[in-house]
């Protein structure tokens, strides 16, 4: 939710409507996340004056009137530090007025952009209206910017660095947050900062960097000179970060300069996101700042802090971790643009075939049928010992788990479940050393999975992360895990991470039951009906024609629809249901057919559109006890089945998929669900990619 980018620029002349222009484009390719509104903050003509611009709406809207405005944008600019901002709305509704970037009075001496929500903020709101601060907007940010000033004017001598004053202010927050703050007191320096939300920041210089890391400042800390890349490893426990590739003697305030080989200052760029997908476009150089880092820039370089609170006791390993490497990325351009298609959903359903294959690549020996996940290899006696398995996920993350569970079951013989991260909060559920703990999410930062995360890990558990998002908070704070390599997933509702998150816990359970013998013979179907998914995938989306006629004709008047199956089917129902809901805006429910006659029986007859799963398995007899149930109800039903299924009665509707294994037949069955929603949108005429009150990344509970 919400997108935060920051652009600086040290000894590199930018015009006025280049930086304008770089600002907006890293606001456009985070439009995803979710947003009502658009704002950027850019430095003014005179030294210390800030002008911005702020919309609801689009990004396009923000443009419009930027290029509409009457300042100079040929100005040019040797160093400069901008930030900008799409505000999802939380506190306040959609306005200029609540719109980001917000300022602590009206001679803008301090402006900020914020992710997250600020818990105490009307605690602090009240305190600085009785001192006499007057507030703009209805937002929580605004009491920070204020708190920000409030500090200020309380140092009679004005000597707290900006560091030092945004640490001040951050001591007093309650809340997840990102925060990149600038001021007119501090010319061409910013100071970010997170909890709680995600914040990486892009290096781009002209000349090879001296070293690949950043250290990490801690209170009293004197310059020292740092001994080997040994000591300079990342001490994060997933291991996911690569270690800095320095091996000589660098003192740390090297680390710090970016200074090239020949030790001269260079020009250099820095571009704060909250997404790698911003930055991508201008460097693939980035490092990822941790929970309660502070990270200030000016004059081309790059400091990072540690935000130290009183509550805080013993600091924990990652907090004490001395470095922050540089990492390169590996997403390209094109991964990001829709290129042929009409939309990113459309782009990404019809990628799965090959985000598939990359989730396998590598891993997935189809010879010697072997499945080899090495972030788990040193893991696997610990979880083979596990008293049971709990996945914990939030919405579509937590249906790829729960289509996963029968066969984690079948292979391990350890009792699983799977939990809603947010009721598993709220029921304080019991945990043991001997649980293992998989937390399932896209972007890795979903704010229920990180604190259900962080509530297990207290308690001794053994944790692992499945996540999409290389350096993504999960990643980092889990003990081991499993990238599923989808590749960047643009659309709101998610489709090929669902997928790819599925065989991703496939391959687990697959990898945990090698050291039986007696399920060779299973294990060996599975992995041969993986090596035929990805031709079976593009085969279902050759019939998108069909589906799209089903969406205009048959279901184009429907307001209301049931989705049914049982057994591996019911999260396919689940994840359908849930995927027509979120674009198309139609009530739709997954509905477990054994469970129609206990009350979900009573809403069937001629008028309810009712689709159901039908593929054949060892339930195929219960389900088709339901389909006789509901067409005894004068119900017309389209009924997803095998293509060689005769059995269907040639007058009712169907979606032909090709059969497979049992517990892969829900990937082939989810891909016409996703389509058909997709197809429904586009006749209502809905924004597909960017859906009403959603936001790709849920960053707040």
């Amino acid at each position: 939710m919400c997108g935060i980018f920051g652009y600086c620029s040290f000894l590199k002349e930018k015009t006025r409507a280049e930086i304008c222009e770089i600002l907006c484009n890293g606001l456009a390719r985070q439009e995803y996340r979710g947003y009502d509104s658009a704002g950027i903050g850019i430095d003014g003509d005179k030294k210390g004056e800030i002008l911005y611009f702020k919309e609801v709406g689009k990004v396009a809207g923000l443009r419009k009137k930027i290029a509409e405005s009457d300042m100079d944008t040929t100005k040019t600019f040797l160093t400069q530090c901008s930030i900008a901002h799409t505000r999802w709305a939380t506190h306040g509704a959609p306005s200029t007025r609540n719109c980001h970037p917000l300022r602590s009075d009206p001679t803008s001496e301090f402006l900020l952009v914020h992710n997250g929500i600020v818990t105490n903020s009307a605690e602090l709101r009240l305190v600085l209206q009785k001192r006499g601060y007057k507030f703009e907007s209805e937002t929580d940010t605004e009491a920070v910017a204020i708190l920000t000033k409030y500090v200020f004017d309380s140092q009679p001598d004005k000597r707290l660095s900006f560091t030092e004053l945004v640490r001040t202010v951050l001591k007093e927050l309650q809340g997840s947050f990102a925060f990149v703050f600038k001021s007119s007191h501090f010319p061409n320096e910013i100071v970010t900062a997170r909890r709680g939300s995600p914040l990486l920041i892009g290096v781009k210089t002209e000349k090879k960097l001296k070293v690949d890391f950043v250290d990490v400042e801690f209170a009293g800390q004197e310059t020292e000179p740092i001994q080997t890349a040994a000591s300079l490893a990342p001490t994060s426990p997933s291991s996911m970060l690569a270690p800095p590739s320095s091996g000589s003697k660098v003192f740390r305030t090297q680390s710090r300069a970016f200074m090239s080989e020949d030790g001269m200052p260079q020009p250099i760029e820095f571009f704060v996101a909250s997404d790698a997908s911003a930055v991508v476009e201008h460097t693939k150089r980035v490092l990822y700042l941790e929970d309660d880092d502070i990270a200030h820039i000016a004059e081309g370089e790059l400091h990072i802090h540690r935000l130290r609170r009183k509550e805080d006791g013993q600091q924990t390993t990652s907090q004490m971790a001395a470095t922050r490497s540089i990492e390169t990325l590996e997403i390209e351009m094109a991964e990001i643009m829709k290129g042929k298609f009409d939309h990113f959903m459309q782009k990404e359903i019809y990628e799965q075939p090959d985000s598939v294959i990359n989730t396998m690549r590598g891993r997935v020996n189809f010879d010697n049928h072997q499945i080899t996940l090495g972030g788990l290899r040193a893991y696997l006696p610990i979880i083979r010992r596990g008293r049971r398995i709990i996945f914990c996920a939030c919405g579509t993350s937590f249906h790829s788990a729960l289509a996963t569970r029968a066969i984690f079951e079948e292979l391990t013989e350890i009792p699983v479940s799977v939990e809603l991260a947010s009721d598993f909060l709220d029921r304080k559920t019991p945990i043991f050393r001997d649980d293992v703990c998989v937390f399932v999410s896209q972007s890795g930062e979903t704010a229920d999975t990180i604190l259900a995360l962080r509530y297990c890990l207290e308690r001794g558990a053994l944790c692992l992360g499945v996540v999409n998002t290389v350096g993504s908070t999960i990643s980092r704070e889990t003990h081991c895990g499993v990238h599923i390599n989808a590749g960047p997933e643009i659309g709101v509702a998610s489709t090929k991470a669902y997928t790819s998150q599925y065989i991703a816990l496939l391959m687990m359970a697959l990898q945990l039951s090698e050291d039986r013998i007696s399920l060779t013979e299973r294990r060996n179907q599975i992995i041969d009906g993986l090596h035929d998914l990805p031709a079976q995938i593009k085969k279902v989306l050759e019939g998108d024609k069909y589906l799209q006629e089903l969406a205009t004709k048959v279901m184009a008047t429907s307001r209301s629809l049931l989705i049914m199956g049982r057994g591996y089917q019911y999260a396919t129902c689940l994840e359908g249901a849930l995927k027509i809901k979120e674009i198309s805006y139609m009530h739709s429910e997954g509905i477990l057919a054994g469970e129609l006659k206990h009350g979900p029986l009573a809403l069937i007859d001629e008028n309810m559109p009712v689709i159901i799963i039908m593929t054949r398995d060892s339930l195929y007899p219960k389900v088709q006890s339901a389909f006789a149930q509901i067409t005894a109800r004068r119900a017309q039903p389209i009924v997803l089945c095998d293509e060689d299924d005769d059995s269907i009665s040639k007058d009712a509707k169907t979606i032909r998929v090709p059969a497979t294994v049992d517990c892969l037949q829900g990937l082939l069955n989810v891909v016409p669900l996703q389509l058909l929603s997709y197809h429904l949108a586009v006749q209502n005429g809905f924004d597909v990619d960017f859906p009403r009150n959603l936001a790709k990344s849920v960053t707040t509970e």
